[in-house]
């Protein structure tokens, strides 16, 4: 039989699954599993499943419940569930089944995570109140009084966060919860922004944390540090001899090492690799257990159909200590993979446990430390629950959620290769092909610019791609420079040089894609999200290659957005200048600002944005629509509505995702045929 091709509504039969914990003695793994159901809603619910493979099992039936964690003896599991309206609660629930019970009676706010103490009597959950003036309560009473929505009144630059809203003043405390009786007490509130990384002490008397030691840490370089609290929210700093970023602490079996995720050079844009570090539960000099290896420790492989998770104990990557702390093992993202990788804990040095080209994120270990729990995907597979011995070895499948789906489907293969930039750097790219691919005809081709730019392309499945290939397009897509998983230096080339480096690599590609005889070279087009909107931004302003752009939450004037994001710049060294200060200081930002090459512009082009993108402001799109019309460059706009993020593509409500992909296949079938 014949398959048929992607579809945009194939998102809505599509199973995401993610968050796979180990129980305790290893006979069974929880997970998260998420779907589109009826009114537009994503239904998200926790599953079982052995690792030897038997059937999945549906564990709860609410609409929103996730975060599932087994309690440390394993015969309970909490989790954060939104079925008590309107604010979501902790709740527990025997692990053999039965009736969840609300642990929890928060105010109206958000739970940021939680973690069970060792003894299972306590746990730390992340919090944060709303507003009271902007409560449902007091939103209510405002209305039927017929008064105005208030004002914000802001006096500190951490005020709102892409994904997260408005919070204002609000900030994440940690709180002490009794398991036993559902009372919660505040106990630590150290950090100015309300961002911590915490594990608990082995005999559960109290946590340690990471957070920013700076005083105002959205201006100030990175400086992390960390401390012991008590159960009384006694604050006591360890010293450490390194500053810089740190996230993902975890404590050592026996509670005599710390070891975390950082770097010590304070920059905070992520060029720099994240490298593993321990040190003295009581203080001292940190050792670096990864620096003869050129790896990243926290690398984010983008796709449109992964699915995330709340943490356990704040930020970072994936660290986990082996039962007798002799190794740390570690997630690595290295040449579009995701692997686990094994450090000795005493003499450094990574080794990676994994291999192949896919993506295994692994999430837990097993009591026994013998098995990891994650989710395996690559180019042509969704996500699944998946296990690997921390030996090494061939990763597991163990879920088949979405085979009988994809059965059905014909879902391209991505051949990776590699092109050469002028000045010698190797650049790794992929190409998709259409079922009907005839290499003795051309063919039109889309190349797609990844977002980030400190982050990577790779070996996952991208429905937005495979919907392309679906129309007869190529796909094409790359890792310039700028791009995780070749190494820092790789990573930093571009470091206050936006549109040089990386250029030159998307320069390369595009000249291989003008020589490939199964290419029409008068039928492309180019398209990239965030930084890949910036990149698209640029490529339209240089050349004159593609017949169509799309550019999509785009950047395009860093003299304005330089203030306007949720992250605004700092006036570190990154950029190389700042956009309130004399012309010397706007020139460079200026100098790395498409805009500023738009009267180069003549291709037509759709551009996408979100109304409410706290990350790269709407007005970017603005600009670059304004420029496109007054040249009178054949061009569109698309503004989603103020509920929707910078992240509307990958976890945007269903209807507009949809209505995003319709755009852009309307658009590709107007220029390219």
């Amino acid at each position: 039989m014949s398959k048929r091709p992607m579809t945009a509504e194939d998102l809505l039969k599509f199973q995401f699954i993610g968050d796979a914990q180990f129980n305790k003695d290893g006979s069974r793994i929880l997970f998260s599993k998420r779907h589109v159901g009826e009114k537009n809603k994503y239904i998200t619910n926790l599953w079982t499943i052995g690792p030897n493979g038997e059937t999945p099992t549906q564990f709860t039936s609410g609409e929103s419940d996730g975060a599932g964690r087994w309690s440390p003896d394993g015969s309970q599991i909490a989790f954060i569930s939104g079925r008590d309206k309107p604010q979501p609660q902790i709740f527990l629930i025997p692990s053999g089944g039965g009736e969840a019970q609300k642990l929890t009676s928060f105010e109206e706010g958000s739970i940021g995570g939680f973690l069970w103490s060792p003894d299972g009597t306590k746990m730390i959950v992340s919090y944060r109140e709303t507003h009271p003036d902007r409560t449902n309560k007091a939103n209510k009473e405002r209305e039927e009084m017929g008064g105005s929505d208030v004002p914000w009144e802001i006096d500190n630059l951490w005020y709102r966060l892409d994904g997260d809203g408005y919070f204002g003043p609000q900030r994440f405390k940690l709180y002490l919860l009794d398991v036993a009786s559902g009372e919660h007490k505040p106990l630590y509130e150290g950090c100015p922004l309300g961002g911590y990384s915490y594990d608990w002490l082995p005999d559960s008397s109290g946590i340690v944390v990471i957070r920013s030691a700076n005083e105002n840490p959205i201006l100030d370089k990175p400086n992390d540090q960390l401390y012991h609290v008590d159960l009384e929210g006694k604050e006591t700093a360890i010293p450490c001899d390194l500053g810089g970023s740190k996230s993902s602490v975890k404590v050592s079996p026996d509670g005599t090492q710390l070891a975390w995720i950082g770097n010590k050079e304070p920059e905070g844009w992520g060029t720099k690799n994240n490298e593993l570090h321990v040190m003295p539960i009581g203080g001292g000099t940190a050792t670096n257990l990864t620096e003869n290896d050129d790896y990243c420790l926290d690398v984010m492989t983008l796709s449109d159909t992964n699915m995330g998770h709340t943490s356990d104990g704040g930020r970072g990557g994936f660290v986990v200590w082996s039962p007798e702390g002799d190794y740390i093992y570690v997630s690595v993202g290295t040449r579009g993979e995701v692997q686990v990788g094994r450090v000795d804990s005493a003499k450094g040095g990574v080794e990676l446990l994994s291999s192949g080209k896919h993506a295994f994120s692994a999430a837990s270990i097993c009591g026994c430390g013998s098995w990891f729990a994650g989710t395996i995907g690559d180019a042509e597979h969704l996500n699944e629950i998946a296990c690997l011995s921390t030996k090494g070895g061939e990763v597991e499948k163990l879920s088949t959620f979405n085979d009988e789906l994809f059965e059905e489907i014909y879902v391209a293969p991505s051949e990776d290769f590699e092109v050469t930039a002028k000045d010698g750097t190797k650049v790794h790219a992929w190409v998709m092909k259409p079922a009907d691919f005839d290499p003795a005809k051309a063919h039109k081709a889309i190349l797609e610019i990844h977002g980030g730019p400190h982050t990577q392309y790779g070996w996952g499945l991208f429905h937005e791609f495979q919907l392309l290939v679906a129309q007869g397009h190529v796909v094409v897509f790359s890792n310039p420079r700028g791009s995780k998983g070749y190494g820092e230096d790789f990573c930093g080339a571009i470091k206050g040089d936006w549109g040089v480096k990386d250029w030159e690599d998307m320069q390369a590609v595009i000249g291989w894609m003008k020589d490939q005889p199964f290419i029409d070279s008068d039928k492309m087009g180019v398209m990239g999200g965030s930084y890949g909107g910036y990149m698209t931004n640029w490529v339209i302003g240089h050349c004159n290659d593609f017949a169509g752009a799309i550019t999509d939450r785009c950047v395009s004037n860093w003299v304005s957005m330089a203030g306007n994001s949720d992250f605004p710049m700092n006036r570190d060294a990154y950029f190389g200048g700042y956009a309130w200060g004399g012309l010397d200081k706007i020139e460079a930002l200026w100098r790395q600002s498409p805009l500023a090459y738009f009267d180069q512009v003549t291709t037509p082009t759709l551009v996408i944005h979100s109304e409410g993108d706290l990350r790269c402001n709407v007005e970017q799109s603005d600009q670059v629509f304004h420029a496109l019309q007054a040249q009178g460059i054949d061009s569109r706009y698309v503004r989603y509505p103020v509920s929707t993020s910078h992240g509307l593509s990958r976890g945007g409500p269903p209807d507009l995702r949809l209505h995003r992909l319709g755009e852009i296949v309307s658009w590709w079938s107007k220029y390219l045929g």
